[in-house]
This record gives structure tokens, C-alpha cells and sequence, in this order.
């Protein structure tokens, strides 16, 4: 499991090993702010990301991610959603995506007499939490909170750390991937409100 609070590690070689990171994303930056991320903070230990879509008109902020790396690499980063304006991070009801991915269901006969089954995928959220108004964390490896979960002491950090489970990259790719291509347009709720019209006031 990933430790959970406090500098423990050397500020010093934590600090280089986040600068390296960072100096890594800034050499292919101008092809991520094509694709939509922009980084807009990169201060020890935090990053924050900004990813908008341009399938839209006026492009639209999609989500801000927050980036902590206390204690990088002994410990996965921490990940988060925030309000791009405030920097408050928000509650699994606020999350403007939570990150679905279609995975395997159930298998159905075919409708077809004798045909082979048919799979149904059904839609898995990566963010996750117990109730609407917990703080989610991002369910996949690479991720301290999903470290720390008791429900996954099976699969410790250590396992995916020299793998670059935890690299900023690796872990936009994911977010971009679930949350942010996925975009396809605006959803309009029109919500009328019926009330009775009335002409001009009789004299």
C-alpha cells in the first residue's frame, strides 16, 4: 500500500524526479495543446492540467485535473479533480465526467436460432466513490488513492512503479482517453414552463 501522508522522502530527489517529468511532457507540449491539454501549473510537488475539447464551438473546459507527486516515486501520485477557476477540489455529484469505459457484460443468446452469443458491453466509471458527496479518486494503478484503497492491498504500488504507472502522461492519456475524446457536442435539457397569456389589461 502507498503511504499516505507527509514528505518522507528526500525533498531533494523527489524534486528531481518530478522536474524530469515535467521536462518530458514540456518537450511534446506543443502536440498535447493540440490535443487539448494544457498545462497550466507545474510547481513542486503539484501540476494541475486543463483539458478542453475543440469538437465544439465555443470550446469548452472539460475538466482540470490536479497532479500531486509528494514523495515521487516512492509513492504514486495523487490525483484529483478540481474547479479550473478556484482550485477547489470537487465531490463525485460535481465531476463533469466520470471517466466510463466500456467494458464486457453479459453475454445474451443470439437472435438468431443457433448463432453464437452475443456480448453486451456495459459502461464501468474510473472515478469512484461511496457516496455523491465523497471526494472520487481515480480507480486505476498508478494512482495513490486507488493504492491506498483497502479493496486493493492486492495490488501495490510497487508492482506498476518501474513500469511508469504513476507518469503524468500515462495518466492524461487515460483521463483524455474517457473523458475527453469521448466529446462529441453539447446535450441541450430544455425545460418549458407553461403559464397562462394574458392580452393587454381591459379598460
Amino acid at each position: 500500500m502507498a503511504k499516505s501522508t507527509g514528505q518522507y522522502m528526500d525533498p531533494s530527489v523527489s524534486r528531481t524526479k518530478f522536474d524530469r517529468e515535467i521536462a518530458e511532457y514540456r518537450v511534446l507540449e506543443a502536440d498535447y495543446r493540440a490535443r487539448g491539454w494544457f498545462l497550466v501549473k507545474a510547481e513542486w510537488p503539484v501540476v494541475i492540467v486543463v483539458l478542453a475539447s475543440d469538437k465544439t464551438k465555443p470550446p469548452p473546459i472539460v475538466a482540470a485535473v490536479q497532479f500531486e507527486y509528494t514523495n515521487c516515486d516512492a509513492e504514486p501520485p495523487s490525483v484529483r479533480f478540481i474547479d479550473p477557476f478556484s482550485g477547489r477540489v470537487l465531490t463525485f455529484k460535481e465531476l463533469p465526467t466520470r471517466l466510463p469505459q466500456g467494458v464486457p457484460g453479459q453475454e445474451l443468446a443470439s437472435p438468431i436460432p443457433g448463432g453464437p452469443m452475443v456480448q453486451v458491453m456495459v459502461a464501468q466509471d474510473l472515478m469512484q466513490a461511496n457516496s455523491p458527496e465523497d471526494v472520487p479518486f481515480l480507480c486505476i494503478a498508478g494512482v495513490k488513492e486507488y493504492h491506498d484503497h483497502p479493496g486493493h492491498s492486492g495490488d501495490p504500488w510497487e508492482l506498476h512503479r518501474s513500469s511508469g504507472g504513476g507518469r503524468l502522461v500515462r495518466l492524461l492519456e487515460v483521463i483524455s482517453k474517457y473523458g475527453l475524446e469521448t466529446v462529441n457536442g453539447f446535450n441541450v435539457n430544455l425545460q418549458p414552463h407553461v403559464s397562462l397569456a394574458f392580452s393587454e389589461p381591459p379598460q
